[in-house]
C-alpha cells in the first residue's frame, strides 16, 4: 500500500520504519529535514509538505505533537486535505483533545475522507519493537480497513467506539498513570525515610493491594529495578513534559464535560512544578525527586 506519513519524531520515525519493513511504500514529511532524510535513506520517498505526502497516497497517517499541529497539518494551505484525494482514509495517531479529533474528522468527512483517531501507548520502545497499543476511534468499517496496517506497528489494536473515543481512552489512561506514579513515588519515599529498604518495600507493595504498573514494572525509586529510567538517571522513556501535556488534556476535557478530576488537577500541578524546575525533559517517573529532594 502507498502510505503518506507525516510526523517523524521519536514515535513517528520508528512507526514509519516498521511500515517500510512490512513492505509498504511510504512518502514522508516532517518539518525537520534530517528526519525526512533518515527515512529517505531507509527507502521512503520524501515530500516537501503534508499535501505532497498525501496527494498520491492510498492511506495517510500522522503522528504530531499537539492539537494545534494537527489542525495545521490537516487544514492548512499545504495540509493533508489540500492534497489528498477524496475516498482516502486518514489516521491521526497524535495524542490530542477529543474535541479537536472530532472537529478535524468532521471536516475530513466533508472533503470525502473517512478519518480515525488512533493514539498509541507503549512509548518509544514499543514504537521501535512494533508492539504499540492503538486506541482507535472511528466508524467500525474504517477500523476493519485500517487494523491490518496498524498491526504492522502494534500488537494490541482496540476499537474504542466512534470518532474521538480513541483520544478519550488515551487521556483517561494517562490521567491514571500520572496519578499512580505520584502515589508510588510518595509511598516509596516515605517508606525509605522511615527506615525500610526500598527493594523490600517494593516487593511488599508488588504482592499486596498497592500493586500497580508504576510500582511493579516502572518503579521510580533508584536501585529497585533494572532497565527502567530510574536505573539510568531518568533518561529515556516518557518525558515529564509529555505527561504534563496529557494531564492538561484530561483536566481540560473534565472541565468541558463538567466532571470532577481533583486528583488529576493536583497531578497536573505537581508535574507543572517539576517542569518549572527544569526537569521536564526527564522521564515522568523522576517526579519522585520532588519528594527525595526534601527528605
Amino acid at each position: 500500500m502507498k502510505i503518506g506519513f507525516v510526523g517523524l519524531g521519536h514515535m513517528g520515525a520508528p512507526m514509519a520504519r516498521n511500515l517500510l519493513k512490512a513492505g509498504h511504500s511510504l512518502v514522508v514529511y516532517d518539518v525537520v529535514q534530517r528526519n525526512v532524510d533518515a527515512l529517505k535513506a531507509g527507502g521512503a520517498g520524501a515530500a516537501n509538505s503534508a499535501a505532497r505526502a498525501a496527494d498520491e497516497a492510498e492511506l495517510v497517517i500522522t503522528m504530531l505533537p499537539s492539537s494545534p499541529h494537527v489542525k495545521t497539518v490537516y487544514l492548512g494551505n499545504e495540509g493533508v486535505l489540500a492534497g489528498v484525494r477524496p475516498g482516502v482514509t486518514l489516521i491521526d495517531s497524535s495524542t490530542i483533545d477529543p474535541h479537536t479529533a472530532r472537529e478535524v474528522a468532521v471536516l475530513a468527512a466533508e472533503h470525502g475522507n473517512p478519518m480515525a483517531d488512533a493514539p498509541v501507548s507503549g512509548g518509544t520502545g514499543g514504537a521501535e519493537a512494533g508492539t504499540l497499543t492503538f486506541m482507535v476511534g472511528g466508524d467500525a468499517g474504517v477500523f476493519e480497513k485500517i487494523a491490518p496496517v496498524l498491526r504492522h506497528m502494534g500488537k494490541n489494536i482496540v476499537h474504542c467506539g466512534e470518532s474521538g473515543t480513541g483520544q478519550v481512552a488515551k487521556i483517561c489512561n494517562n490521567l491514571l498513570l500520572g496519578i499512580t506514579m505520584i502515589g508510588v513515588s510518595e509511598a516509596m519515599n516515605l517508606g525509605v525515610a522511615l527506615g525500610i529498604d526500598a527493594k523490600v518495600l517494593a516487593g511488599i507493595i508488588n504482592t499486596s493491594s498497592g500493586r500497580c504498573w508504576s510500582s511493579d514494572t516502572y518503579n521510580p525509586y533508584p536501585g529497585v529495578m533494572e532497565n527502567v529510567p530510574a536505573a539510568r538517571g531518568y533518561t529515556g522513556g516518557f518525558g515529564a513534559d509529555l505527561m504534563l501535556k496529557d494531564l492538561g488534556l484530561a483536566v481540560d476535557a473534565a472541565k468541558l464535560s463538567k466532571q470532577p478530576a481533583m486528583l488529576g488537577a493536583l497531578a497536573q500541578q505537581l508535574y507543572q512544578l517539576f517542569s518549572a524546575q527544569g526537569a521536564g525533559g526527564q522521564d515522568f517517573s523522576a517526579i519522585i525527586n520532588l519528594y527525595r529532594q526534601k527528605s
